[in-house]
């Protein structure tokens, strides 16, 4: 476990010095950004949680743009799967989340 541990603090130090020098550098921030996408996974409601979940899993550009989705189930920890959300049914969802749901 310590050395997973001392791996990660070494490549957050190594994340940090990247940060920094982008947060200094407009063209260090554009080849950063350039690079970066991000995901936002919104677990949906259930009855009974640890016997059944699903979640919406959004994969956006760096501006926010979303561009892909998956949808993800499972019956307790072991018992797992994940679709792909077609485009049509991404436009729904793109339009019912854009209202409620903000990052800043």
């Amino acid at each position: 476990m310590a050395d997973i541990t001392e791996a990660a603090e070494k490549k957050l130090k190594s994340r940090i010095r990247k940060f920094k020098k982008v947060a200094k550098d407009e063209n260090e921030k554009e080849k950063f950004f350039d690079q970066l996408g991000a995901s936002v996974e919104i677990f949906l409601p259930t009855k009974d949680p640890e016997k059944q979940g699903d979640s919406i899993i959004f994969y956006t550009t760096a501006e926010g743009k979303i561009i892909d989705a998956e949808y993800s189930y499972n019956e307790g920890e072991e018992n797992f799967t994940s679709l792909p959300i077609s485009d049509k049914d991404l436009n729904v969802l793109t339009e019912i989340f854009k209202a409620n749901f903000k990052l800043d």
